[in-house]
């Protein structure tokens, strides 16, 4: 009997504008060979996975490469009169929908699944009918900066608060080999924003896309609201400190959100990929970039094909999984240099 052919799933992980670097991991992939025939995203990868589910990656790629700050802003529908987030993404959707169509999920060539969060019960929601824009705009409702959407008379938030990396979810559609992308595992260094004051000599990070909108928000508001957006002395309500002790500004409110869904993510996804592991794991390293800094996608897809160059030994030898050498004419213009 010919035995049955062997099933590839990537599993792309949540990571806001981290998640660019997905598009440099699947054209890379494809570049030796490799064609998932399941894609599993979780909010950033829901996305990047739904426009890979359209084979539509390097109109897409060659959309992204000519943004600006100012059209992420637009894109991405920030303002700050949304109530519950400071975005609702629609002009991103709308523009995905005329680069890519408006497929319903089961009618694409892959088998496709979203991952969301049930808002009412915390249930990890597998959103695999339907449109495919609408499950991947509900998968990427990153709390407190973009909007809750709506899946079968469901609030769902973002799936990294449940599922960042899907792993579980590629095996469970049928997947005998699972490469996964892990956009959390190099976070450690966004620290340094905390530490620049015991090493004077440090330079400081560059103000990111979050910055720089948060900024702008501070400077429309009254004065008593603009306390939110700044820094504070490090020892305010905080007895036990000496005045000696080295410790930074108190950070603002936004800086905290940033870095405590850093933070959660990365505990979550280490806690699940400890019982579901994949057979390859691909982690960009990105970890200066902050998670609206979507003008950044030429230095991101660079490092997610950097990322799949580094992992192709592993992926040599997964039993089962054939892979090709770089034909000459493949996309040079995109390639990074060679670390």
């Amino acid at each position: 009997m010919t035995p049955a052919p062997v099933k590839t799933g990537i599993a792309l992980g949540s990571g806001a504008a981290r998640g660019l670097a997905h598009i440099g991991v699947l054209l890379e992939l494809e570049a030796v060979g490799i064609r998932p025939d399941i894609i599993c995203g979780t909010s950033i990868g829901a996305l990047v996975g739904a426009v890979a589910a359209t084979e539509k990656t390097r109109i897409v790629r060659d959309w992204l490469l000519t943004l600006t700050s100012r059209d992420v802003i637009r894109y991405l529908g920030l303002r700050a009169s949304l109530r519950s987030g400071f975005s609702d993404a629609n002009p991103l959707i709308a523009k995905l929908r005329q680069l890519c169509g408006s497929p319903e999920i089961g009618s694409l060539a892959v088998r496709y699944a979203a991952i969301g969060t049930d808002l009412a019960t915390g249930k990890e929601l597998w959103m695999q009918e339907g449109d495919l824009w609408d499950a991947a705009r509900c998968s990427m409702s990153l709390p407190g900066l973009i909007t809750p959407a709506a899946y079968d008379r469901r609030w769902v938030t973002d799936g990294g608060l449940v599922n960042p990396v899907p792993v579980s979810v590629c095996r469970a559609l049928g997947a005998d080999i699972v490469i996964a992308v892990n956009l959390n595992d190099d976070l450690s260094g966004r620290r340094q924003a905390y530490t620049a004051h015991l090493n004077p000599q440090q330079e400081p990070p560059a103000p990111g896309m979050m910055d720089r909108f948060t900024h702008g928000i501070r400077d429309r508001l009254p004065d008593r609201f603009r306390q939110w957006f700044d820094e504070e002395d490090g020892t305010t309500g905080v007895a036990s400190l000496q005045s000696e002790d080295p410790i930074s500004p108190m950070p603002g409110i936004f800086s905290i959100v940033n870095n405590s869904i850093n933070i959660m993510q990365d505990r979550i996804t280490r806690s699940r990929l400890a019982g579901e592991p994949a057979d390859v794991m691909i982690a960009p390293r990105l970890n200066d970039m902050g998670l609206l800094d979507f003008d950044a996608a030429e230095s991101a897809i660079a490092e997610g094909q950097t990322a799949v160059r580094r992992a192709l030994p592993l992926l040599r030898y997964v039993p089962g999984l054939a892979l090709h050498q770089k034909p000459a004419h493949h996309d040079q213009e995109s390639d990074p240099p060679a670390d």
